[in-house]
């Protein structure tokens, strides 16, 4: 990072886990570890602000729901197959959320114009409108921490995390690659 104010680099904060440079040596072990330790922070943080947002979209919402709600908002009409696929958790869990987000009438479920048979989740009027007003919340707080580190960093930081995230995002592929050719065994459908 650098001193937005005269452009030198700054240390981290001590207390924010991070060494200062040169402090522990650099041994690959040692920087997984402040990786990770990091990573556990943000995390935890993260998990409280998603409990934070879901609350004010509704005082019993989950915050798995409010991370539905999200993907719905983002991806547009979605079956709960692909919801579940997009999130990493298993259908049942999908399904109670949006049962829930159904009963407080966030949700709506309507035919799927590819596949009558399925059916699509779509956010409704009054979900979206609450989604609008919680997410337009967070772009402003995002902004008033960030906003002094210069755009160049920030860059940098959404490349890293996009990084990151890509990542887990093989480990979710790949476990669900490993699901469906596990039912493709078991049904004797192997493909070679």
């Amino acid at each position: 990072m650098s001193n937005p104010a005269d452009g030198r680099p700054m240390e981290a904060p001590a207390e924010a886990g991070v060494p200062a440079t040169g402090a522990r040596g650099d041994t690959l072990d040692e920087t997984l570890n402040t990786v990770e330790h990091q990573i556990s922070l943000f995390w935890r943080r993260a998990r409280s602000v998603s409990q934070q947002l879901s609350r004010q979209v509704h005082p019993d919402m989950e915050p798995a729901a409010y991370g539905l709600l999200a993907v719905i908002r983002r991806e547009g009409p979605i079956r709960l197959t692909d919801l579940a696929q997009n999130i990493g958790v298993g259908k049942p869990s999908v399904s109670r959320q949006i049962a829930f987000l159904e009963s407080i009438g966030l949700v709506s479920k309507e035919a799927d114009p590819l596949d009558g048979r399925a059916q699509a989740i779509r956010l409704t009027e009054k979900g979206e409108e609450k989604m609008h007003q919680v997410q337009d919340a967070r772009r402003r707080d995002f902004r008033e921490r960030l906003e002094e580190w210069p755009v160049e960093e920030l860059q940098t930081l959404a490349e890293y995390m996009a990084k990151l995230n890509s990542i887990f995002d093989l480990d979710v592929l790949g476990k669900d690659s490993a699901a469906r050719g596990g039912a493709a065994r078991r049904e004797g459908n192997t493909t070679r």
